[in-house]
């Protein structure tokens, strides 16, 4: 049977951190790497890996050795040829792993358990006992108030969403009336007290990123100064929940995650947390056309 060669229950920061340095500016390892993790099959022989890299087979042996020895991927046998096993773990952090891998700039901003840095920002870090921590990741699927999001599935390419729209829509759905103006210095971007979740009427922070953001969203895009995830959870909230029209890196997950925990163990009471991707806000648009007239909150 298949062993995982990594903990995922370990801080997953440093693993990905740790497999970018591994692969660090070598071209030939980043191609091995790629190969061993390209498409769906989970093993691969070392000729296969071969036609894959246009390597020879010595320096195939040389680069997935080092990938091996450092528990990236396991080694194997098909039919007596040495092969090479995926991760779960890396597969799902691939393209996270590739960007870093050789990127000083992109490694020094990359918050981990040993190097907490946001940008310029610097996270003290704090470890709470257990039984002060009550916290809850969850999904749209999970809030009563998105309750016709369920069954709606969404596979086409994200659309850009105009920010002030996606609000007003989001305004619409959860019954909030307030008027909410954007400028600066604001600790949040939608703040309500009508979300329901599992029956309950919960305080909600939300923190929107509109079409005027490119690419994957990180810690360091969220504020001038990298912070905006830290000031939306000095909202009075129970409810965090960032909202983004493309993809949401792990690292925001894993940064919402700490301050969750932080801020139960502060106000002493349960603390929901989660992020709203691009599939999961075409959901929601899809879910209730009535919030949004023109049909995708597109300008």
């Amino acid at each position: 049977m298949p062993i995982d060669v990594s903990d995922v229950r370990s801080n997953p920061q440093d693993q990905i951190a740790h497999a970018a340095r591994v692969i660090g500016r070598s071209k030939d390892c980043r191609k091995v790497f790629s190969a061993i993790y390209q498409g769906k099959k989970r093993i691969k022989t070392v000729t296969e890996i071969e036609a894959l890299t246009s390597l020879r087979r010595m320096r195939v042996l040389q680069e997935a050795g080092k990938l091996c020895n450092n528990n990236i991927v396991r080694k194997t046998k098909v039919n007596g040829e040495t092969a090479y096993e995926k991760d779960p773990f890396y597969t799902q952090n691939k393209k996270t792993i590739l960007r870093l891998a050789g990127n000083k700039e992109a490694m020094e901003k990359y918050p981990t358990k040993t190097n907490p840095k946001l940008g310029n920002i610097a996270v003290t870090v704090v470890t709470l006992p257990e039984k002060m921590i009550d916290v809850e990741k969850i999904s749209i699927d999970d809030i009563d108030s998105f309750v016709k999001v369920k069954g709606i599935t969404w596979n086409q390419s994200p659309l850009p969403i105009d920010e002030r729209k996606f609000k007003e829509g989001l305004q619409k759905i959860i019954g909030e009336q307030g008027t909410f103006e954007d400028w600066g210095g604001e600790i949040n971007d939608l703040f309500s007290t009508r979300l329901i979740i599992k029956g309950e009427r919960k305080n909600a922070a939300f923190g929107l990123k509109g079409k005027g953001m490119k690419g994957i969203l990180t810690p360091g895009k969220m504020g001038k100064r990298g912070d905006q995830v830290q000031r939306l959870f000095r909202s009075p909230a129970e409810v965090f929940l960032i909202q983004y029209w493309n993809q949401i890196d792990e690292s925001i997950i894993e940064l919402m995650t700490n301050l969750a925990r932080s801020k139960s163990a502060a106000d002493m009471r349960k603390i929901y947390y989660g992020v709203i991707d691009g599939q999961d806000t075409a959901r929601l648009i899809k879910a209730y056309p009535e919030c949004f007239p023109d049909g995708t909150a597109q300008c």
